[in-house]
């Protein structure tokens, strides 16, 4: 998995050789893994629990501090594993 970290967008690409991926959480748990493997300070989260009006099963990534996240936009239309296992997939990076 290569993560790729920009101003707006976070680009995860699987590679050769990474598993399909079935379950949004587990997804979201590699991608900030390799994120603090490149130095950021990050967690995964239930966007629910910090009072953001959405799906009790949509999670994210935020920064520990809380100035930035990433989430999927188009968690309403479809789960970003589909978009993961066919090659590419993009999240939305959002000030706090």
């Amino acid at each position: 998995m290569k993560v790729l970290l920009g101003v707006n967008t976070c680009i995860v690409t699987k590679e050769p050789g990474d598993p399909k991926l079935y379950n949004e959480s587990l997804l979201l748990h590699r991608v900030k893994v390799e994120l603090i493997k490149q130095g950021h300070d990050v967690i995964k989260k239930l966007m629910y629990k910090d009072g953001h009006m959405v799906a009790d099963t949509e999670h994210y990534i935020r920064e520990r501090k809380g100035k930035w996240a990433i989430w999927f936009s188009d968690y309403a239309l479809r789960l970003s594993t589909e978009d993961y296992n066919q090659g590419i997939v993009t999240y939305r990076v959002d000030k706090l």
